[in-house]
């Protein structure tokens, strides 16, 4: 009998959109066998009473790393994506400086080489101050482009080179030049003259506790910016993703746009879809992310638009700040940073919506394994359990319950992720395991750090 570096045996595998009791052979890090015959191992999982799911696909990650290692390192970062079941992790371009070259997407790529334990792919920085920097960046093995489409945050200028650009005709122009790379841009789609002009008001009326971090971003600044973009997109012929998306009116202008022709990625993340604005009352600066949490009602909505297709892909938007940041400001909400971890909530989040009967597991694979691999070229590779895929698995029990603790999480910002604390959910991984290698299990990482690979995209 063929003996396999590691077998899986009897576990409930997702396969074809549903789940299978079978066992699966692993060799070099690749799956090589699925049958319900018993398979011979080195090694041997025993996941009998167990959910086998794909290793998650991250498509919405900062770690921020070189430049702020005091928020989190790609140790830290990809250790609290494997706690998640995160077994490839994309990283957003937000460092000092930004990867807005292919020099420093190459430095990027060398340091987290040395520290992650899971995969990694990175995205560059496309923005109007470095736009002769676009076209070269794109043949550096990244995956997609990311663009801010405000100005940079006061005192944190450094971060934003070569990754905004505010200004409508440069908005334009900039996607003129993406849409020769042929890959995907994300964007921030929030009107930066609207919230300025909002936030200016706010204060001079005295009106700066949690809740009007929303009030000074409402859903119209998120609506008017993601038409402009879905329009430019469709004269420029570049593609787009609209990331974070907040409010359904957003996701309906998107879902018209597809069927227009227009090369459009929807996502949205899980605080849209298990917060609402009251959270702001309650936990204050730890709330703030943008675009913000909406109203209940605007809440509700989302769950409708996602089980009726309207979005692609679910992504974490993990933006990790010290606790000392997010108390910034002595109550003055438009001081502290916006963003809270969220690698590891986002899938016993999305796995307890599938247990109370609010999301399919079928859809919830495709939304965080499948369609972040396959809209970022990584699939095959990744977020499938198929023959010749990568061996990326996260284990589980589907019936257990347990809670969300912030004490046991590997962010540096533990201390910041305060939102979901406690929440009881389903889903939370016992093991996570990446090219064959268990990186999880229940609670201790089992690999060294630069086990991690790094993925590229191959421009040509």
């Amino acid at each position: 009998m063929e003996k396999y570096d590691l077998v899986i045996n009897s576990g409930s595998v997702f396969i074809n959109d549903r789940l299978i009791n079978c066992n699966i052979g692993i060799k070099d890090g690749v799956i090589t066998v699925i049958s319900k015959n018993i398979l011979n191992g080195e090694r041997i999982i025993d996941a009998r009473g167990k959910t086998v799911l794909p290793g998650t696909v991250d498509p919405h990650v900062h770690i921020r790393a070189p430049g702020h290692d005091y928020r989190e390192t790609f140790l830290s970062g990809t250790k609290e994506a494997a706690l998640g079941g995160v077994t490839t992790v994309l990283e957003m371009p937000i460092s000092s400086p930004p990867p807005y070259s292919p020099e420093i997407v190459n430095n990027r790529m060398a340091i987290a080489e040395k520290e992650a334990v899971v995969d990694i792919a990175f995205f560059g920085a496309a923005g109007i101050d470095k736009k002769e920097s676009v076209i070269p960046c794109a043949k550096s093995g990244i995956v997609a482009f990311k663009t801010f489409l405000h100005e940079a945050p006061e005192g944190r200028e450094q971060e934003f080179i070569g990754l905004t650009a505010p200004d409508t005709g440069d908005q334009y122009e900039l996607m003129e030049i993406l849409s020769k790379t042929g890959i995907i841009t994300a964007f921030h789609a929030e009107n930066n003259d609207l919230i300025k002009k909002n936030i200016a008001r706010l204060k001079k009326e005295g009106k700066t506790s949690p809740i009007f971090h929303e009030r000074s971003r409402p859903p119209v600044a998120e609506i008017e910016t993601t038409a402009k973009i879905l329009l430019f997109a469709e004269k420029t012929g570049a593609k787009v993703e609209i990331a974070h998306i907040s409010t359904p009116e957003a996701a309906k202008l998107v879902k018209k746009a597809k069927k227009k022709g227009v090369s459009v990625i929807a996502e949205t993340c899980p605080h849209y879809l298990f917060l609402n604005d009251q959270a702001l009352v309650k936990h204050g600066a730890f709330a703030k992310c943008n675009p913000p949490v909406r109203s209940e009602a605007e809440r509700k909505k989302m769950w409708e638009y996602l089980k009726a297709g309207y979005f692609d892909i679910v992504g974490s938007d993990h933006a990790p700040y010290t606790k000392e940041e997010k108390e910034k400001g002595n109550g003055d909400i438009f001081s502290p940073p916006a963003g809270f971890p969220g690698l590891s909530t986002r899938l016993p989040l999305m796995f307890t919506a599938v247990k109370e009967g609010r999301l399919d597991l079928n859809m919830m694979v495709k939304l965080i394994c499948e369609n972040p691999a396959r809209i970022f070229g990584l699939f095959p590779q990744k977020g499938s359990i198929m023959i010749g895929a990568d061996a990326d698995f996260v284990i589980f029990d589907a019936d257990k319950k347990g809670n969300i603790d912030k004490d046991k999480m590997f962010t540096k910002c533990k201390d910041s992720a305060t939102v979901f604390d406690g929440w009881e959910v389903y889903g939370q991984p016992e093991k996570t395991i990446v090219r064959g290698q268990i990186v999880y299990d229940e609670g201790e990482i089992k690999v060294d750090p630069g086990y991690g690979k790094i993925i590229k995209r191959n421009h040509k």
